[in-house]
C-alpha cells in the first residue's frame, strides 16, 4: 500500500519535498508495524485508569526505538524527541520551538463481537473508541520523526494519556508537566462519520462542553395495589424524562446545537410495591458557553416544579465535565497544508463536528492546537459502525496516513520561524 496520494508539491520549496517524501518512504517502511501494533493493543484492551500493561507494551516499543520517556503513573508517559538540526536548541537549551503531540490509550467496558481474529481477548472490554489506533497511528509517527531528527528545529513531546473516556486523563498529564515549555498541541481522532481516506481539520468548534446531571426523586412507597397511599417515584421519574425534552426542543434555538440524553433511570424493589424513590443521570451537550450556563439553571426549575406537581421532593446535581473542544484558526490551517502536502488536496474532508465530548479541549485552555478527525468509514471492509459499538471497526489503511501526517505536521511547526 506504498501508493499514497500526494499533492503536486507546487509552491513547495525543495526541502519540504524532501521531507515529504522521506514521510512518504518511512510511511511505506512502517506501514506493517502499525497495524501489527494496532492489532496488538486492540487484543489487549484496558480500562481508563487501569491502562498499567498498555503503558508496559508503549515503553518496550519506545526503548527498542531509543526513544527517551518519563512515567508519571503507572498508566500514561511522557516520550521526547529532540531534534539535531543546526538550530534545534541555543545556547541554554531551549528549543527553537516545542510542540506536543497526543494519543489516548483507554479502553471502553463494551462485549465486543467484531469476530476479528484480534479481537479483545479482555472479557467486557473493548478499543470501541479506537484508541488503539491512536496508539498505533501515534508509534509509527514517533518512529518516522525518529528518523528525521537531524531536520527538526526543536523537540516533539508525545503524551500517550489514560483515562479519556472518563475525562480526568487529560488533567493528570497537565499536573504532571506535559504541558510545561510547550507551544502548541496536536491530537487525532479515527472518526466513523468520516470517509476513509480523508482527513478534516476544520477550525472553529469541534466537539462539545460535556456536562453530567443526576436527578433523586423522594416520593412515598405502597402497597403496589394501594397506590393512593403514596407518591410513586416511578411516575414522578416517568413525567421528568418527558418534561427534560422540552429543554431542546422549545427552550433552545433551533439553530443552537444541543443534546439531552437521560442515560439512566432507575426505582423500585418489587413488582407489588409502588417505589418511594428513584433516581435518573444524564448529559448534556453544548457549544455556546453562555447557553451552557443556562441550560443548568432551566433543567433545575423544571425537575422542582414538575415533582412539586406530583407532591414529591426532588434533588438536582449538575457535574460540568469538559469545555467545548475548539480548534486554533492558525493550528487548523497549518494541519490542513500538512495533510495536503502528505495525502493531496483531495483527502481534505469537511466534517460538521460533533456533540461527543473529548478531553483534549483541557489541553487547549492552556496551550492553541488542533484536533483532526481522521476517516476510518469503508463499509466495504466492515468499517460502519459508530463509536462505541461491540461492532466497531476501521479501514487499516488510513493508519499509517495518520501517522505520516503527525509527523508532516510536527516537521512544519518546529520549522517555522
Amino acid at each position: 500500500m506504498c501508493h499514497h496520494a500526494r499533492s503536486d508539491a507546487k509552491g513547495e520549496d525543495m526541502t519540504d519535498q524532501t521531507v515529504t517524501q522521506r514521510i512518504h518512504e518511512s510511511g511505506c517502511k512502517y506501514e506493517p508495524y502499525v497495524i501489527d501494533q494496532r492489532r496488538y493493543f486492540h487484543a489487549h484492551p484496558e480500562l481508563s485508569m487501569k491502562e498499567v500493561k498498555t503503558s508496559d507494551a508503549i515503553a518496550a516499543e519506545l526503548d527498542k526505538m531509543g526513544v527517551s520517556y518519563t512515567r508519571p503513573y503507572e498508566t500514561g508517559l511522557i516520550a521526547t524527541i529532540k531534534g539535531e538540526a543546526p538550530d534545534a536548541f541555543d545556547g541554554q537549551g531551549k528549543p527553537h520551538h516545542c510542540l506536543v503531540l497526543r494519543s489516548d490509550i483507554d479502553a471502553l467496558p463494551v462485549e465486543e463481537r467484531t469476530g476479528a481474529s484480534y479481537a479483545s481477548q479482555n472479557e467486557g472490554v473493548m478499543h470501541a473508541c479506537g484508541h488503539d489506533c491512536h496508539i498505533a497511528m501515534m508509534l509509527g509517527a514517533i518512529k518516522i520523526l525518529n528518523d528525521m531528527k537531524e531536520q527538526l528545529r526543536g523537540e516533539v513531546r508525545i503524551i500517550f494519556q489514560p483515562a479519556e473516556e472518563i475525562s480526568i486523563g487529560s488533567k493528570k498529564m497537565i499536573a504532571a508537566g506535559a504541558l510545561d515549555g510547550a507551544e502548541s498541541i496536536y491530537g487525532a481522532h479515527i472518526w466513523s462519520e468520516v470517509k476513509a481516506g480523508t482527513i478534516s481539520a476544520d477550525p472553529g468548534p469541534r466537539m462539545a462542553n460535556t456536562d453530567w446531571f443526576r436527578i433523586d426523586v423522594t416520593g412515598s412507597s405502597a402497597h403496589g395495589a394501594m397506590p393512593h397511599k403514596g407518591v410513586d417515584a416511578v411516575v414522578v421519574g416517568a413525567a421528568l424524562v418527558e418534561a427534560l425534552q422540552v429543554v431542546v426542543s422549545r427552550d433552545v434555538s433551533p439553530f443552537e446545537p444541543v443534546v439531552l440524553t437521560i442515560g439512566e433511570f432507575h426505582a423500585g424493589v418489587a413488582r407489588n410495591v409502588m417505589a418511594g424513590s428513584a433516581y435518573l443521570t444524564g448529559t448534556v451537550r453544548s457549544f455556546n458557553p453562555n447557553l451552557r450556563v443556562s441550560l443548568k439553571g432551566r433543567l433545575d426549575r423544571i425537575v422542582q416544579m414538575v415533582a412539586s406537581s406530583y407532591g414529591a421532593e426532588a434533588t438536582f446535581e449538575w457535574s460540568e465535565g469538559n469545555a467545548a473542544l475548539i480548534n486554533d484558526e492558525e493550528c487548523a490551517q497549518r494541519a490542513r497544508g500538512s495533510i495536503t502536502k502528505v495525502l493531496g488536496d483531495q483527502a481534505l474532508a469537511n466534517y460538521e463536528g460533533t456533540l461527543s465530548g473529548e478531553d483534549f479541549s483541557e489541553y487547549l485552555q492552556l496551550v492553541p492546537g488542533v484536533f483532526v478527525f481522521i476517516g476510518a468509514r469503508n463499509p466495504e471492509v466492515g468499517a460502519e459502525h459508530p463509536q462505541h459499538s461491540c461492532f466497531f471497526e476501521v479501514d487499516e489503511s488510513v493508519l499509517i496516513k495518520g501517522s505520516m501526517v503527525a509527523a508532516q505536521y510536527a516537521f512544519d511547526f518546529l520549522n517555522e520561524d
